[in-house]
């Protein structure tokens, strides 16, 4: 694990090659509290987690640090979205119909504010991703346009692994392009602001092809230990 100071750097630095508008989030998971602490120092304010449990441990070893935004990156199960709503401040793996509607369900029975929330996509076939389908996704937005507490403000994705860097862009061009013209369509309560996509290997390709978040852990915690090593700890 790299130091605090190495951290520090490293975020530090990252922040000052990014446009204004481009939120950087830290994707923290794996890694212990007190990189997330080191990471904020550096005066980072958004951190990404991939699961319920691991983030509800780490908010409660940093309360202290009250602004920070919390992100969920990870896939969510629909058993997990009670906790999920408590935790986190965006979901940005809402990525089937069965999650939206479940999401809509107990921010009405709770009678509480939504997280921001992002429908994760897949332009490519990648058997090893989730996401909507292009087409599953347009089908199913009148029902999502007529839920009144999941608050979408736009699309999330993460590129198949293979693709040659002319690819990758072409991809995320596709995506902002294709928000965009979502937002011409007069949807009531769907909005499409946000554009959540790239990571270390790419996000410099995201940013030009519009990315307004970019989700970067190695770059700025080095490699995380695996989930295995994690759960033996």
């Amino acid at each position: 694990m790299l130091s605090a100071a190495e951290i520090r750097d490293r975020a530090s630095h990252l922040k000052s090659t990014l446009p204004p508008h481009v939120r950087l989030i830290a994707v923290s998971k794996f890694m212990p509290a007190a990189a997330i602490r080191a990471a904020y120092e550096a005066g980072i304010r958004d951190f990404g987690e991939s699961r319920v449990q691991e983030a509800a441990s780490k908010r409660a070893e940093l309360a202290d640090l009250t602004d920070i935004t919390w992100h969920l990156i990870g896939h969510l199960q629909t058993n997990k979205v009670r906790q999920a709503l408590q935790l986190f401040d965006w979901i940005h793996t809402v990525d089937r119909w069965k999650l939206a509607e479940r999401i809509d369900t107990l921010l009405k029975e709770r009678g509480a504010a939504s997280p921001r929330c992002l429908l994760q996509v897949k332009l490519r076939p990648d058997p090893q991703k989730y996401g909507w389908e292009k087409s599953d996704l347009e089908a199913a937005l009148p029902q999502l346009d007529a839920l009144l507490h999941l608050r979408c403000w736009g699309l999330m994705t993460i590129l198949p692994l293979g693709l040659a860097p002319s690819e990758q862009l072409q991809v995320f061009q596709e995506l902002r392009a294709w928000g965009e013209e979502l937002s011409t369509k007069g949807w009531q309560q769907l909005r499409w602001q946000e554009y959540s996509m790239g990571m270390t290997q790419d996000y410099p390709l995201a940013v030009q092809a519009g990315a307004t978040m970019v989700r970067i852990g190695t770059a700025i915690f080095g490699d995380r230990p695996s989930a295995l090593k994690i759960q033996q700890q």
